[in-house]
């Protein structure tokens, strides 16, 4: 078996199409187009590339695009400041501070200081608890972006057996979420989970976010199952690849992602779909 590719990429694209579409309509009405702000705290080199490719992004679709770089050194307050001035702002409707941050700043308290509203990453209780109780609003954008991305399969999800490699709070948890809105019956796995491969073997959908290369073997995969490969890793020879060994996987598998090309870029593309989603909400209030 030859496994079909989930192209990521490609899907990202006809949805930044449908965005880019829409904004054209907006600002033809005469309403402004959606606008982002991206906070950058430093200069790791991994969060360069992820603003610079969300900017990009930004710009394609026709959004206002904001980048506001802070020195590593930055003080919590200074950035708590900060983000209550976008808070404020009303031609701003989404607010992200690229993560991770330096150690002198807690990441949880900067992310419930964004306005819940304006919490395009979905990382604010408010938005995560309106996922717990079936309410979603504003998404976290990695489940989100896997879940449009499982959609255009034609897979009935529906009583599908998941299993999800990692409990972030980013990915894992919040996938795990969205896996169970749609029925399916869910096994988050972790660094304490027992007979972990024979988990993982009676599993229709396997979503692997460990953060180690080439972790999930080919012979972990149930003949069919689906392969969700979230995780992105830089091998010694500089190449780049995924928590799944996928040459081995994908001749197992029914659906699997590469890396790259695969979940990323429907990680960036679901950005500007709530960052759009969060534009409607404040013209709904004006």
């Amino acid at each position: 078996m030859s496994a079909h590719i989930l192209d990521g990429k490609a899907i990202a694209a006809d949805l930044r199409k449908t965005i880019q579409a829409e904004v054209k309509t907006l600002t033809a009405a005469g309403q402004r187009p959606p606008g982002l702000a991206v906070i950058l705290v430093g200069d790791n080199p991994a969060s360069q590339v992820y603003v610079r490719n969300k900017q990009k992004a930004c710009e394609e679709v026709g959004f206002l695009s904001e980048l506001i770089r802070l020195e590593a050194d930055t003080p919590q307050q200074a950035l708590l400041t900060l983000i209550d001035t976008l808070n404020q702002r009303e031609e701003i409707d989404g607010i992200l501070v690229q993560l991770p941050l330096p150690d002198q700043i807690d990441e949880e308290t900067v992310i419930e200081r964004i306005l819940p509203t304006k919490d395009v990453d979905g990382f604010h209780p408010y938005n995560v608890g309106r996922l717990v109780l079936r309410m979603p609003l504003l998404r976290p954008c990695t489940p989100k972006g896997v879940m449009t991305m499982l959609d255009h399969t034609g897979m009935e999800l529906a009583g599908k057996d998941a299993v999800i490699i990692g409990q972030s709070n980013i990915v894992g948890r919040p996938m795990a979420l969205e896996l169970l809105m749609a029925r399916c019956t869910i096994t988050v796995c972790h660094s304490r989970t027992k007979n972990l491969t024979d988990k993982i073997r009676g599993a229709d959908i396997v979503i692997a976010a460990v953060g180690r290369p080439e972790f999930v073997q080919g012979d972990w995969i149930q003949p069919g199952a689906t392969v969700i490969d979230v995780g992105i890793n830089r091998k010694d020879d500089g190449k780049l690849c995924g928590d799944v060994d996928f040459t081995a996987a994908s001749e197992v598998a029914g659906w699997i992602t590469p890396v790259p090309g695969g979940v990323g870029p429907m990680t960036i593309a679901t950005l500007l779909e709530n960052t759009l989603q969060a534009a409607r909400l404040h013209n709904d209030k004006t």
